[in-house]
């Protein structure tokens, strides 16, 4: 199974949330994991809130970073091209989206996963009503 995973459904990986247990064992059956290139900086920026709200140790912070950067370099990257670019601008135009999540959305319809998952209700709507077959999580 080929899957997309925004960066809300991402770090249920890293972090025990509503959901991780459904996450992680969808991502340990995947034959591709597909990514956007914003998983990287939205991911670090929830690894930093988390130390600073005492949530994980700096240690713990160190740690899961280098588990995500791996989990990174061993998954398809998509890039922001101007493709990826017109579909968000689209999405955006369609449905109630913050930028970054009409990014993931255009991101999963430019390598057509088999599944698409995450966090955030409206961008679950907004990938479900351009065809997605998308999973709520959490």
């Amino acid at each position: 199974m080929r899957l997309y995973l925004d960066s809300s459904a991402l770090m249920k990986c890293y972090l025990p949330e509503p959901g991780c247990d459904r996450v992680l064992a969808l991502f340990a059956e995947a034959t591709e994991v597909i990514l956007s290139v914003l998983v990287v900086p939205e991911g670090v920026s929830v690894l930093n809130r988390c130390r600073r709200e005492g949530r994980i140790s700096a240690a713990q912070y160190g740690d899961l970073k280098k588990m995500l950067m791996a989990d990174v370099a061993h998954a398809t990257v998509i890039e922001l091209g101007p493709a990826v670019i017109a579909r968000a601008v689209q999405c955006l135009e369609a449905a109630p989206l913050r930028a970054s999540d009409s990014v993931h959305v255009a991101s999963a319809l430019e390598c057509h996963p088999d599944r698409f998952l995450t966090g955030d209700e409206r961008q679950h709507e907004a990938a479900q009503a351009v065809g997605l077959n998308s999973e709520l999580v959490g």
